[in-house]
């Protein structure tokens, strides 16, 4: 029985978290024994951690990355707050939207020296989410396997200090085919470890999950009603959906509301956006919600305002929903949509967005047949795992 290891942060509200959750429970632990490593042992998603895979103690060091500079100073670790800070202080300067890619490279480079090795050799180590410097650096397997889950093309990262890690792996994983296409265009010289595997998805569940009675607002909104879940985050692009909403209601469309599942650093920034766009009463920020899904069902339209997106999982989970989809134009967008079939790509902008969701407001033909096309295309891809089990 081949031994097999999957390590990523923790287990939060999250796409990725919710495809490798899913992934695990389509595993096959008969013929595989799997370990989990969890940086720390918190998210909401812990609980649905099946009962196959082995769960590691969690270690006080590595725990430190899900914490802050002051907490980490309390906890004892002293070098590790120091590497934290240096990190900070390295990328402080950067003209960027997004230092948070970079920021993230240099606290590991820096922490490296102050955390544990794992003591058991494993026959297949995977990292699941970037920065994959735990298992290029502290796992001993007699394979590796790092997982890509955004658009790399659209990453501001160091890329010196990237290619050294990536080349510590026999195997990347990418979870669309564009995804890999951008990576390959950023690191050329790794085209030959990139292969293909899609997230995940069980349809009966997500159905299921959807039909769960729940508090829901958007029950008794008589409003047309749109719906993004996403992670608040200048990648989300949810600041350009205030805009666009905005934009809509200058143009007299005062019917709609916009609705967000989902919780991050961009919140407070959010809030006084839509202060400022007096769009309090329709643009709604729902907050953290474990099943997305009774949210989805409740609305008349997805929309995923992204920057940049691997693929994301609430998209196809939309359209498993049978909802229509409209998704702004991003490098790895084709390989989510086909576009005027099961769902709509609009420019990646804020007027592109605004007439996107204002074409599908005034054409309901439009919304049914691409809502037609959903539910009549089976999106069960268990079998996208048998991938991995070739690489094992």
């Amino acid at each position: 029985m081949e031994n097999i290891l999957i390590a990523t942060f923790d287990l939060e509200v999250g796409g990725v978290e919710r495809s490798l959750i899913s992934m695990l429970h389509h595993f096959n632990y008969q013929q595989y024994k799997v370990d989990v490593m969890l940086y720390s042992h918190s998210g909401d998603f812990l609980k649905q951690l099946p009962t196959e895979p082995e769960l590691l103690q969690e270690s006080a060091r590595y725990k430190t990355f899900r914490m802050s500079i002051k907490q980490i100073f309390q906890s004892g670790y002293p070098a590790i707050g120091v590497a934290r800070l240096l990190a900070k202080l390295r990328t402080h300067w950067q003209d960027s939207a997004e230092t948070g890619y970079q920021q993230m490279q240099y606290m590991w480079k820096y922490a490296l020296p102050f955390l544990p090795k794992l003591d058991t050799t494993y026959d297949v180590a995977v990292s699941y989410l970037w920065p994959h410097y735990f298992v290029a650096e502290k796992v001993a397997a007699k394979v590796k396997i790092a997982w890509i889950h955004t658009d790399f093309s659209s990453v501001d990262t160091n890329e010196d200090i990237d290619i050294k890690m990536w080349r510590k792996f026999d195997h990347i994983v990418a979870v669309s085919e564009e995804c890999k296409k951008s990576f390959i265009h950023k690191y050329p010289l790794l085209q030959q470890k990139v292969l293909v595997m899609e997230n995940i998805t069980s349809p009966d569940l997500i159905r299921s999950l959807a039909a769960v009675q729940l508090e829901n607002p958007m029950l008794h909104d008589t409003r047309f009603k749109i719906i993004t879940v996403a992670r608040l985050s200048h990648a989300k692009g949810i600041d350009q959906a205030v805009r666009a909403l905005k934009l809509l209601k200058e143009k007299g469309y005062r019917n709609l509301a916009w609705y967000v599942v989902g919780y991050g650093g961009d919140e407070r920034m959010l809030r006084e956006l839509i202060a400022d766009a007096d769009l309090q009463e329709a643009f709604i920020l729902l907050g953290k919600k474990v099943n997305p899904y009774p949210f989805i069902k409740a609305a008349d339209l997805y929309v995923q305002p992204s920057r940049y997106e691997g693929k994301a999982v609430t998209v196809g989970e939309a359209q498993i929903l049978a909802k229509p989809v409209l998704i702004t134009n991003y490098p790895t967008a084709p390989s989510q949509v086909n576009d005027g079939q099961d769902g709509r790509i609009c420019e990646s902008s804020i007027a592109g967005i605004a007439t996107g969701i204002q074409t599908l407001y005034e054409h309901p033909e439009q919304r049914n047949q691409l809502a037609a096309a959903c539910a009549n295309t089976d999106y069960a891809n268990e079998r996208e795992l048998e991938k991995l089990y070739q690489i094992v």
